[in-house]
Parts: C-alpha cells; structure tokens; sequence
C-alpha cells in the first residue's frame, strides 16, 4: 500500500506537534519547582515561585549577587506565569552560576545547569538558561528577582 500526496499530511503535522522527548535529560520527578527548591535549600516558604521573593523579605537574606546554596527568584514571564525557582550548586564567574532545578524541563530535574547574567547593570535582574535539548544556552532572556540565601 502507498501512502503519498496529502493523505500522509495528517500523520507529519501530528508527530510535529508532539515535540522533543525530555526523558533523555535529568531525572524524572513528579516535583515542581517549590518544593523541590525548599527540599534542596532548606528554605521553608511557600507559594508561587515569584512569590518567595517578597515571603522572604525579613525571614531569610536577600541580594542580587549568587552564592552556593542560594535560590535564584525568577519573575513571571511570558508562559512561565508562576515564575521559577533554581537553586545554586556553584559559581563559575562573576556572571555565570551553576543550578539544581526540577520542572525547568517537563517533570525533570537538572543538575549544573549553565545560568549567565545579561543584566545592563550586572544586578542578575536578567539571565540566560541552558537548555539541556539543544546543548546551549537559550535565546530567551528571563527576568529575576535576585537571591534568597538559607539562613
């Protein structure tokens, strides 16, 4: 039997849409971002993820320069309405950190995933993430709130 012409159309247009297969990057969880930063940081906060970032002012440090064990606010953006979370694993340079994250890609967990600061004013109030799928960093350019250090 031949499948040609139009008639195959259908088949292409739906295995385009199902898009890359994340189980061959990090390790599967059921996790989203929040509790598995709190799991990883020890810092006890709730809510949304942009919403740790004024819940912690007064309870735990906050500043706009990474240090290792620090959790890294991400501002909602564009999809990303809930914000993100990521938490420091190492520091690479004055304008590149390491992270832990889970749900950066689809119910995955990513470990010393490259994070780079594009911020005007060198504050990281703006980065880069890698994306594990294509093996660089993004285009995207998201926007953060700063750092929340475990007390």
């Amino acid at each position: 039997m031949r499948i040609g012409g139009l008639a195959f159309l259908p088949v292409l247009l739906l295995a385009a849409c199902g898009g890359p297969n994340f189980a061959a990057y990090g390790t599967a969880t059921p996790l989203s971002c929040v509790p598995y930063a709190r799991a990883v940081s020890g810092i006890e906060l709730a809510g949304d993820a942009y919403q740790w970032w004024d819940e912690a002012a007064g309870l735990y440090p906050r500043r706009q320069t990474p240090a290792p064990g620090a959790v890294l606010v991400f501002a909602p953006h564009g999809s990303m309405t809930a914000g993100h979370l990521a938490v420091v694993t190492a520091l690479e340079g004055a304008r590149e950190i390491l992270v832990t994250q889970s749900n950066w890609l689809p119910r995955r967990i990513e470990t010393n995933q490259p994070v780079v600061d594009v911020s005007a004013a060198n504050d990281w109030t703006a980065v880069r993430v890698w994306y594990e799928p294509v093996h660089a960093l993004g285009s995207t350019i998201y926007p953060t709130f700063g750092f929340i250090l475990p007390r």
